[in-house]
């Protein structure tokens, strides 16, 4: 063979080569987002990201926990954004330089669930008066106990309600995500409070309902955070803004607004307020 074809194969072959790599390093693109259960067990990011990822050509894993433990992930570096919904502990996220700024990005809001027979007498628009009836007669609440923002907002309407640490005898603390929490409430005949999202998607309701919802305490606001990347030099921050400017670019919006399960909206858009 003559020098000069063994030379022309070998250029094909290392232009075949860099053409892999290239494709491979494209594909391989991708932000890790730590974000609350809600986000994740009401399906709403098995809706966008596949959006998201046409848009941008950029793959999202996201590691579903409470917000607490998502921004906690934030703190040692091993997110690239935190998508939350405690604005209290968002606040100190930022305060404490582990990000440079915060973006509202939805809302929606929380509700007490309870069985149909509602035997503690809570239904009604006022979680404060609901929870002073589940203390009074010992009603079965499950607490999620795992500082997410919907257990953080539990908290805070027992305070008001002038009854922390004084929740009745029935009060139980799972430590476990949004839907076990649910799951719990189901079999116990117990009381539980949600962020709507999740219950609309959750399906093992046995004879679970709506009680108290409207107050307009229980609103539930979600807000989206870039990991500062001057802590942590290997978050990829321009890949994470993009994902976080799509959030909250007219696409995005519609598309959370797009949203729904059997015909009811799970969250509401808000970035441009």
């Amino acid at each position: 063979m003559r020098f000069s074809k063994v030379f022309r194969l070998f250029r094909q072959s290392a232009y075949a080569f860099v053409a892999t790599v290239c494709v491979a390093n494209v594909q391989a693109q991708s932000i890790t987002v730590a974000s609350t259960t809600s986000t994740e067990q009401s399906g709403l990011f098995s809706h966008l990201l596949p959006e998201f990822k046409k848009a941008s050509g950029i793959d999202v894993k996201v590691v579903a926990l409470g917000t607490g433990q998502a921004l906690d992930m934030g703190r040692r570096g091993d997110a690239d954004v935190v998508f939350v919904h405690d604005l209290a502990a968002e606040e100190k996220f930022l305060n404490e330089g582990y990000s440079t700024k915060r973006y509202a990005v939805m809302y929606n809001d929380f509700v007490l669930v309870g069985p149909k027979a509602d035997p503690a007498g809570t239904k009604g628009k006022d979680i404060a008066e609901a929870l002073k009836k589940l203390a009074a007669t010992n009603a079965g609440f499950i607490s999620r106990g795992d500082k997410s923002g919907t257990h953080a907002a539990e908290l805070r309407y027992w305070a008001q309600a002038g009854l922390a640490d004084k929740q009745g005898s029935g009060y139980k603390s799972c430590g476990c995500g949004m839907g076990p929490a649910l799951n719990m409430g189901a079999s116990m005949g117990a009381y539980v409070l949600t962020d709507r999202g999740t219950w609309l998607a959750f399906k093992n309701r046995a004879d679970m309902t709506v009680l108290v919802e409207g107050d307009s305490k229980l609103f539930n606001q979600y807000g989206v955070m870039l990991v500062n990347p001057a802590k942590y030099t290997h978050v990829k921050a321009a890949d994470g803004q993009k994902f976080i400017d799509w959030l909250v670019s007219a696409a995005g919006q519609k598309s959370i607004a797009a949203y729904s399960i059997g015909g009811e909206q799970l969250f509401f858009p808000n970035a441009a307020k």
